[in-house]
């Protein structure tokens, strides 16, 4: 996989074409777990989350290394896809869209976009404040990477990823509540 990434990364579109059987069921696993926790009616499926990947991480190629950054990169595209939906959501519900919603409406919806917005807050306020664990975080819940692989790609003993990891979430659930 790692040679294939070297091949696209060069040039080879024949490269990513060998690539994405390799990725696909991996990829397709971790935008299943992103629409999990999303409501019933969300526009996207898990098949169209990688969809709208794909076209991102085409452009992004130059910066994929090897598998677990690939993953890695994969997640937070995918994180980033659904809070920029979520963003956009909110943002018609605030007046942009085309008709009020009644009150009624509101109490019916099981809409966790505003929670997606306020996670996505928290972690840019930790990457403000501590980068490497807010990219502990990153890996670990939105890229699914073990601590063994975390540590791979951040360069740090995976002892050290799991203290990180501890301390983010500690800081991430202060900062929720305060929010």
């Amino acid at each position: 996989m790692t040679r294939l990434l070297h091949d696209w990364r060069s040039g080879d579109a024949g490269a990513l074409e060998e690539l994405i059987p390799l990725v696909y069921a991996e990829l397709h696993r971790i935008a299943t777990a992103f629409m999990r926790g999303e409501r019933k009616d969300h526009t996207f499926r898990p098949t169209d989350l990688l969809g709208e990947a794909y076209l991102r991480l085409a452009e992004a190629s130059s910066e994929l290394n090897d598998r677990v950054h690939f993953f890695a990169i994969a997640a937070r595209t995918m994180r980033q896809i659904l809070v920029d939906h979520a963003r956009a959501k909110n943002a018609v519900k605030r007046g942009d869209g085309e008709r009020p919603v009644t009150f009624d409406e509101v109490v019916v919806a099981t809409d966790r976009s505003a929670e997606l917005i306020a996670l996505d807050d928290a972690l840019a306020a930790l990457t403000a404040f501590d980068e490497r664990k807010a990219r502990v975080v990153e890996l670990h819940y939105f890229g699914g990477l073990t601590h063994d692989e975390i540590a791979e790609v951040l360069e740090v003993h995976k002892n050290t990823v799991g203290r990180d990891l501890r301390l983010a979430e500690a800081w991430m659930r202060d900062h929720l509540a305060d929010a």
